[in-house]
């Protein structure tokens, strides 16, 4: 059984690359939130729309491990499942590159929720995130 609960394909954009010709570094912090903030759309929630209710969930930790570059033009797709640790949501990262399924990068990202300004546990996310958590994995 697939671990993931979430996919999305991308394309690597020419001003994303350096020198080398490769994906710069950096833009893989923006592919994985990317993939974040759309499984957040497709939970029937909006970004925006939390913040403005007072609830930031908000990135503690982040580790990246490169296995492969993506390079101009490369097609990938992003997954990830997730995990409640405590008052952490635990995301587990991967991206592919679509045209032989290589893998890209592993990364975890764990997140914490700021309600009102304060740390804490979150109800909304509780229940929103609920089946992908006991469901999988």
């Amino acid at each position: 059984m697939d671990k993931y609960i979430y996919e999305l394909k991308m394309k690597v954009r020419d001003y994303e690359c350096d020198l080398q010709g490769i994906v710069n570094n950096a833009n893989y912090q923006h592919y994985l939130e990317h993939t974040r903030h759309e499984f957040l759309t497709s939970a029937g929630m909006s970004f925006a729309r939390l913040h403005e209710e007072g609830v930031d969930p908000v990135v503690a930790r982040l580790t990246m491990s490169f296995k492969t570059p993506l390079r101009s033009g490369d097609e990938f797709i992003s997954k990830l499942y997730l995990k409640k640790e405590g008052i952490k949501y635990v995301f587990y990262q991967d991206i592919f590159r679509a045209s032989d399924m290589k893998i890209i990068i592993k990364a975890t990202v764990e997140t914490v929720c700021i309600i009102n300004g304060r740390l804490s546990n979150s109800s909304i996310f509780d229940q929103a995130f609920d089946s992908f958590m006991n469901n999988k994995c």
